[in-house]
């Protein structure tokens, strides 16, 4: 007899897998499409206030911000299905050659965040906040990837969960200006609002589900 733990919920663990996947999925291709495929002065000119703040920085400004939206829109876009139990058993090689584009991409992504920080629209709460999630993203990454290089599995999975709750600050944000714009009846206001509550909340939210499974419950199971 071998003990194994016990799963939580299938239903709601799939659902809840499925609604990361797909909403990641719609941020990761969407958000970044009219930066990939039209010029930051186009985008100002048809009243992109992010573009419009960007259109005439610096080119190495323009060069970073470009190398954050590729970089953390592939990240965004692989995460969820590194979270997956079924995909990690099945397929291993493929989850570790997936978790090192990750982490790759969080890296570069988390960088090239920290160093626009200064020049975001939201001023310096938006410094401050972006900036912070920017260095926290990068160092769950790295300690992710310590983790596991040693042979800690089981932290190097709540390191890598904490990772993807600031890579899902992508969609985060975007559904609370979706909220926020009408509420405060400006897009600018609404913008100054979200550098932390874009990412504060999803790591709460991670931690008290990793809090949840710390002691999980055991049955015995016969092989």
């Amino acid at each position: 007899m071998t003990a194994v733990h016990v799963p939580g919920p299938t239903r709601r663990r799939t659902a809840g897998l499925w609604w990361l996947a797909l909403t990641a999925l719609a941020i990761a291709v969407f958000a970044p499409l009219p930066y990939l495929t039209h010029s930051l002065t186009q985008l100002a000119d048809d009243n992109g206030e992010l573009a419009a703040n960007y259109a005439y920085r610096p080119h190495w400004v323009q060069a970073f911000l470009y190398t954050h939206i590729v970089a953390a829109g592939l990240a965004l876009l692989l995460s969820p299905a590194q979270l997956s139990t079924r995909l990690r058993a099945r397929a291993p090689r493929l989850h570790r050659g997936t978790g090192r584009v990750v982490l790759a991409c969080i890296t570069v992504g988390g960088i090239a965040g920290l160093v626009i920080a200064p020049v975001n629209l939201a001023g310096r709460i938006g410094t401050a906040g972006f900036g912070m999630l920017a260095v926290l993203w990068v160092t769950c990454a790295f300690l992710g990837l310590r983790t596991i290089r040693r042979g800690a599995i089981a932290e190097h999975r709540r390191w890598m969960y904490r990772a993807f709750a600031f890579t899902y600050a992508a969609v985060t944000l975007r559904l609370w200006l979706v909220v926020l714009t009408p509420l405060t009846g400006d897009f600018d206001r609404a913008y100054k609002i979200v550098p932390f509550l874009c990412w504060v909340p999803n790591l709460i939210v991670v931690e008290l589900v990793l809090r949840s499974h710390r002691h999980p419950k055991i049955i015995p199971h016969v092989t």
